[in-house]
């Protein structure tokens, strides 16, 4: 069985589509079940998400009162039927065929990690800056903007770098995910931001030392919407705020940031991106806009990592949970 997993917080317009996607899916719904992780909704979730149970009883509905993605991702393992999770963000919608690829590739019993495209949904027309960003491909004809958690890769089935499988699109085997530790701390309320860590990049990071096989398919694809807010110099620079305040974690933990390999243009992009779109040549307005949200993004980023580092050297308290065994 396939778990599917959603940690969702006061987000309940986009639950709805998420879920309805879920409900479209052409597996068969004796093979998966749906659990949303409300992590302390102040809005409708709880009836959206109930709405949904009372239609398909595979859909269930938690409650988890402790703040942090990796609390409601927790939360899901602890709950789940399945030996496969499937971790999604609350503001995606799949493909029809995204879980019947899934268990497709899964049927491999050597497949410890896999995932898809995440392909952007923008609520709104991008401004020329953004196009300009998200059009840039590497030389396999991959395209990647981290920021907003979208990529795209060539058609079919292959290998790929278990950092390429990104949280809103993630899937992997219960007992790898518990072998790893499960994750680290993620998207946190803005007042706990000090506890964030690097979420899912710990699990790759066990996936990939410990050799084990990850498979992209173009099948197991999701759309990632980009609201308006997103599209924005100010959501850039925080975004870089938050990824620095996750590399300072995971350099206090003595962890890599980035992995020696692959060195591959759209890897590099991937984990680093604001500094290759830096670097990119000016050929237009769009351009110029586009290399200041980028200088914007690397700017959030430095603010975030020197914020962390002192926390972590002023607060005891963040001093020990940098350096906690797991966060279960």
């Amino acid at each position: 069985m396939i778990s599917v997993v959603f940690p969702t917080r006061n987000r309940a317009e986009l639950l709805d589509a998420a879920l309805r996607s879920v409900a479209e899916q052409r597996l068969d719904p004796e093979s998966f079940e749906v659990l949303v992780i409300d992590n302390g909704s102040t809005d409708q979730t709880r009836e959206i998400a109930e709405h949904w149970t009372s239609q398909r009883p595979s859909i269930r509905y938690l409650h988890e009162a402790e703040p942090g993605l990796h609390a409601g991702r927790h939360r899901g393992l602890a709950e789940a039927r399945g030996d496969i999770l499937v971790f999604a963000d609350d503001d995606i919608e799949a493909q029809p065929s995204w879980l019947q690829t899934l268990a497709d590739v899964f049927s491999d019993p050597d497949v410890a990690m896999a995932g898809g495209n995440n392909l952007p949904l923008f609520l709104q027309t991008p401004p020329p800056w953004l196009e300009s960003l998200w059009n840039r491909r590497a030389k396999n004809g991959s395209r990647s903007l981290p920021a907003l958690s979208i990529q795209e890769w060539p058609e079919g089935r292959y290998p790929i770098s278990p950092y390429q499988i990104w949280g809103c699109n993630f899937a992997i085997r219960k007992s790898v995910l518990l072998a790893a530790g499960g994750f680290h701390p993620d998207g946190m309320p803005k007042e706990l931001i000090r506890f964030r860590g690097d979420g899912e990049t710990h699990v790759s990071r066990y996936v990939a030392e410990k050799g084990l096989k990850c498979l992209y398919d173009s099948g197991a694809t999701v759309y990632h919407k980009v609201t308006l807010e997103r599209m924005t110099l100010a959501y850039f620079h925080q975004r870089g705020f938050n990824q620095g305040v996750s590399d300072s974690y995971t350099q206090l933990r003595g962890e890599t940031i980035q992995p020696a390999t692959p060195r591959s243009v759209a890897y590099r992009a991937a984990r680093l991106g604001w500094h290759r779109l830096r670097q990119m040549s000016i050929r237009s307005p769009a351009d110029r806009e586009a290399s200041r949200v980028v200088e914007a993004q690397r700017i959030g980023h430095r603010e975030g990592f020197t914020f962390h580092q002192a926390a972590y050297r002023d607060d005891p308290v963040v001093k020990t949970w940098v350096h906690r065994e797991h966060y279960f």
